[in-house]
Parts: C-alpha cells; sequence; structure tokens
C-alpha cells in the first residue's frame, strides 16, 4: 500500500512521474481509475485549497468521498490512533489527512495494508503542496531540471516539502533567503544539501537579502502565518520586514515567475504589485492543486488497481 507522509516516502520514479501525470491531467487526460473507490478527507485545520483539490480530484477520478471534520472522529473521545486506522481502512482506500500537528499519527493510520494515507499539511512538511509547485514549473517551463528558484520568507512545511523534493533534479538551483531564526531545520538542509550531491542540483541557505541571485526562473513566497501555527517572538514581524516580496527583485530577473502557496496578504510577504502583476501565476498555481492531487490519488491506488504507474 502507498502512503505520502512526507517526500521522503517517494522514490526518484515516484516523484517524477506524479509530477507528469500531474501536467497530464491539467492538458486534459481523463479517465476514471478510482471508480468504486472511497476517499476520506479529515481536515482538523482550515483549508480552501487542499481540501477542494482533492474532493474534486476524487470525483473527477470516479471516487466517492467522505468528509470529516474536527470533531467527527472518536479520537476525541480517546480512541487510539491506530484503532481508528484499522477501523477506517476497513471502510476507505484513501485517507486525505491534515493534521496541522505531529505527523507521528498518520503514521500510525499508515500502520495496515488495506488503506493510503496522504498527509494533507503536518506541522513538519506540506507534501502535496512541493507536488503541485512541481507540477506548476513543469507546465510553465516544461521542464524542472536545471531551473533557478528563489525562495523568501520563512522556511516552514511548504518550503521543507520545496527543499527535499526540488533537489531531486539534476541542474535545479534553489537558494532560501530565510529570516534569522525561522531557517529550514538543520535535519532538513541536510537531507537536501546530500540530496543535491547525488542529483548535481544546488540548495544554499542565506538570512540576509544582500546579494541576491539573478537570471531566476521563479520567485516563491508563502505567508508569514502559517495555518496553525504562531510565532514566540513579540517582534517577529520587524524580523520579517526585509523579507516582503517586491517588485525590485525582478530587476535582475525580468522573465522570472511568482509562485505563492496561498491565501496570500498582501501587503505583508507580498506587495499588491507583485502578487496581481503579470509575472505571478499564483492563481494557476493554486488551480494545479487539483491536478495534482488527481496524480496524487492515481498513484497511491495503482497498485491496489494490479498497475504499476
Amino acid at each position: 500500500m502507498r502512503h505520502l507522509v512526507s517526500i521522503r516516502d517517494l522514490t526518484d520514479g515516484d516523484l517524477y512521474s506524479i509530477v507528469a501525470r500531474g501536467a497530464a491531467y491539467a492538458a486534459g487526460e481523463r479517465g476514471n481509475p478510482l471508480a468504486g473507490r472511497v476517499v476520506g478527507a479529515y481536515f482538523l485545520k482550515t483549508s480552501t485549497r487542499t481540501r477542494t483539490a482533492f474532493t474534486s480530484a476524487a470525483l473527477r477520478l470516479g471516487a466517492g468521498v467522505i468528509q470529516y471534520g474536527p470533531q467527527d472522529l472518536q479520537t476525541n473521545t480517546g480512541e487510539t490512533s491506530e484503532d481508528t486506522g484499522r477501523v477506517l481502512a476497513g471502510m476507505l482506500d484513501v485517507l486525505v489527512a491534515r493534521t496541522a500537528g505531529d505527523p507521528a499519527e498518520l503514521r500510525a493510520w499508515a500502520v495496515q495494508d488495506r488503506m493510503s494515507v496522504l498527509n494533507a499539511m503536518s506541522a513538519e512538511e506540506h507534501p502535496t503542496q512541493a507536488l503541485t509547485d512541481l507540477t506548476t514549473l513543469l507546465r510553465q517551463f516544461g521542464r524542472i531540471e536545471g531551473l533557478r528558484l528563489l525562495y523568501v520568507g520563512e522556511a516552514n512545511n511548504t518550503a521543507t516539502a520545496l527543499a527535499l523534493a526540488l533537489t531531486r533534479f539534476p541542474g535545479v538551483e534553489l537558494e532560501l533567503r530565510t529570516p534569522p531564526g525561522y531557517g529550514l531545520p538543520e535535519q532538513i538542509l541536510a537531507d537536501a544539501t546530500r540530496q543535491a550531491e547525488v542529483s548535481g542540483a544546488s540548495v544554499v541557505e542565506r538570512h540576509h537579502m544582500s546579494d541576491l541571485p539573478g537570471d531566476l526562473d521563479a520567485i516563491y513566497t508563502t505567508r508569514w502565518q502559517t495555518t496553525g501555527t504562531s510565532k514566540p517572538d513579540p517582534d517577529w514581524r520587524r524580523i520579517f520586514a526585509p523579507f516582503r516580496v517586491e517588485q525590485a527583485l525582478w530587476q535582475r530577473s525580468p522573465h522570472a515567475v511568482f509562485l505563492h502557496d496561498l491565501p496570500a496578504h498582501r501587503g505583508e510577504e507580498v506587495t499588491a504589485e507583485v502578487l496581481d502583476g503579470p509575472a505571478s501565476i499564483a492563481f494557476a498555481q493554486a488551480e494545479n492543486k487539483c491536478y495534482s492531487a488527481m496524480a496524487v490519488l492515481d498513484w497511491c491506488q495503482a497498485t491496489a488497481a494490479g498497475t504499476t504507474r
């Protein structure tokens, strides 16, 4: 049974295949590979794009969908995560879950061989967002290999997944500019660096906005207040202010596109001039969430259908 709790769960072949299939679905490929299957969507935290994307994707692929809210499962009354997973596995083919907390609960649900478990965002990582981002880059440029990308802002769960995914592609140059104290976890940066050494990519993280690279293909940011989190430092906005994405970043990279995982707060992490300007493909990126979700659902259920996509 295939699960996706972290980008680390994917082989290089899995990663390339899911991204390519997401682009194929975006180009109009259709089918009902999930006909007769049932997908559960369990969201403890708010979600506009990811929840809608997976629900729409499941329906487009022929599956039925059961939605669960924060109070709907009896983990609230003391049932263990392991027992809940065993019960759901007898009735669902896939569980898409957003906990925004410790991914250990997702791993507990995945200790069975009947139901795929997909991480729709945990505190540590947002793997399906990275797959959406790569699908967006592939559609925009026709390739991912050799692209040069600048990520600006807090190294949150989106940045973690992006670093783990992009460094699998030969020639990719990923530079992160993150506020002091808000960088990638040490282990994530070490893992991404090792992957880059194997693939021929590069990843660099700096904590200032001086001497920025030029000739970029894409500039990416996320909102400063990640869903379900808060910052212990009361002065954090002053620290983050230099990392706002403004039009000046395009002086040395006039052809770069702008990416944002949304929701956006104009005037905080990005100016309205950038988000709503001609370089922005953020809303096309959001639409790609549906196509990428279709590819993920197809991938995780392919072996159950007797195929090996």
